[in-house]
C-alpha cells in the first residue's frame, strides 16, 4: 500500500490567514500545509481517501486524483467534512455512487449539514453527489484489504482512527485508551496528531506525541495536523530517530 499525505495542517491551514510569522512566509513548500487528509492506494488498485477537507478540490488537481472509490472518515468536524461535494465529480467519471464510512455520530453530523444531499424530499439535480452512507460498527474490507477502526479520544470526543496492515493513522486526538494502543503494536508507519509546542485541550502537543511514538515503536512515526509554531526543516532535526514531521505531498510505502 501507497500513502499519499494531501494536507498535514490544522483547521486554519498554513499559512494562516493574516499571520506574519516566519513559517507562514516560509519558501520551504513542506511549511504549506493544507487541512489534515490522506490518499490510500491499497494494492488491489482501489483508492480511498481519508476525509473529504475544504481544500479537497486544490488537493485533488495538485496530486492529480483521478480515482476514489471509497472516502473514511475520522469524524465530522468541519475541516474533515467540508469538502464533501466535491466528490460529486467523481460520480461524474464513474457514473457509480460513492461509498462513505463512519461512525454512526458522524455519518448523522453528514446527513444534517449536506441535508441537500441526503433528505429524500430535498429537490434533486445533476450537481448533488451521489453517496451511500456505511456506518462503521468494527473491521471492515475495502476490496482485499482489511480496514481495522480504532477508538481515540479528541478532548472528550471519541473518534476513529484507522489501521490496515503495518499502517495506523491517528489524526486530532490528545489521548489513546489501552485497548487502542494495544492494537498499534509492530507498525511499519504511524501517523499521529503532533499540534504545537505548547499543550493543547484536544490534541497531542509535540512532546506528548514523542512520547507516544516511542512507547509504540513503529519503524516510522510521521507527525500531523501540526499549525504554524512548527516549522517543519528546524523540527524535524530536533526529533529523535525514526520520528519526524509529514508534509503536504510526501508518498510512504506501507507493508
Amino acid at each position: 500500500m501507497n500513502v499519499l499525505f494531501l494536507g498535514t495542517g490544522t483547521s486554519h491551514g498554513v499559512p494562516m490567514i493574516g499571520c506574519d510569522c516566519a513559517v507562514c512566509h516560509s519558501r520551504d513548500p513542506r511549511d504549506t500545509r493544507l487541512r489534515p487528509s490522506i490518499y490510500l492506494e491499497l494494492d488491489d488498485g482501489l483508492r480511498v481517501l481519508v476525509d473529504t477537507t475544504p481544500d479537497l478540490r486544490q488537493q485533488a488537481l495538485r496530486h492529480q486524483l483521478k480515482q476514489v472509490d471509497a472516502v473514511l472518515y475520522t469524524h465530522s468536524h468541519a475541516d474533515h467534512i467540508l469538502g464533501l461535494d466535491e466528490v460529486r465529480r467523481y460520480n461524474h467519471m464513474t457514473r457509480a455512487a460513492l461509498p462513505l464510512y463512519g461512525d454512526a455520530s458522524t455519518l448523522a453530523d453528514l446527513r444534517r449539514i449536506f441535508s441537500y444531499v441526503f433528505d429524500p424530499d430535498a429537490a434533486k439535480g445533476g450537481g448533488v453527489p451521489d453517496l451511500r452512507l456505511n456506518t462503521i460498527v468494527g473491521p471492515f474490507c475495502l476490496g482485499r484489504t482489511v480496514v481495522q477502526p480504532l477508538t481515540v479520544l479528541h478532548g472528550g470526543r471519541p473518534v476513529l482512527a484507522f489501521r490496515i496492515g503495518g499502517f495506523a493513522y491517528l489524526t486530532d486526538c490528545n489521548e489513546i485508551p489501552a485497548g487502542t494502543m494495544a492494537q498499534l503494536e509492530g507498525l511499519d508507519v504511524l501517523v499521529l496528531d503532533a499540534l504545537r509546542h505548547k499543550p493543547h485541550p484536544t490534541h497531542f502537543s509535540l512532546s506528548e506525541a514523542v512520547e507516544v511514538a516511542q512507547r509504540l515503536g513503529a519503524r516510522q512515526t510521521l507527525f500531523t495536523h501540526c499549525c504554524h509554531d512548527l516549522g517543519h526543516a528546524e523540527t524535524c532535526a530536533a526529533l529523535p530517530e525514526r520520528i519526524a514531521l509529514a508534509y503536504d505531498g510526501l508518498r510512504v510505502a506501507c507493508r
